[in-house]
């Protein structure tokens, strides 16, 4: 019997980082900086820091950041510390996906 440990185990900073690479290009050229904190029990404790705060794309940044971090099976939440995702948006994207893990596999 093999038992997988990947949810168990949960995910690591480098991971973290290496998932949310896309954006991170974007962040480099502005001075970004994504803060991994910790990721205890699948929680996700992080900042946007460096040319990030006082930005005003910062909530799109997190939004996007958070949107592909839900989609992993390892993470259970994604907590931004110093509030860079409002709490509108982080339900705009829950209900997204939501919506869409309802429509899987429906032809359209």
């Amino acid at each position: 019997m093999r038992i997988c440990t990947e949810r168990t185990m949960g995910i690591t900073a480098e991971e973290v980082l290496a998932e949310i690479g896309p954006v991170q290009d974007i962040l480099d050229a502005h001075d970004g900086i994504v803060n991994v904190i910790d990721t205890s029990g699948g929680i996700i404790m992080m900042s946007l820091d460096g040319g990030c705060v006082g930005c005003s794309s910062t909530p799109m940044t997190a939004m996007q950041i958070y949107y592909s971090l839900k989609k992993l099976d390892t993470v259970n939440d994604v907590v931004f510390v110093n509030g860079e995702l409002p709490e509108y948006m982080r339900t705009f994207i829950d209900q997204k996906m939501a919506d869409e893990e309802k429509d899987e596999g429906e032809i359209v």
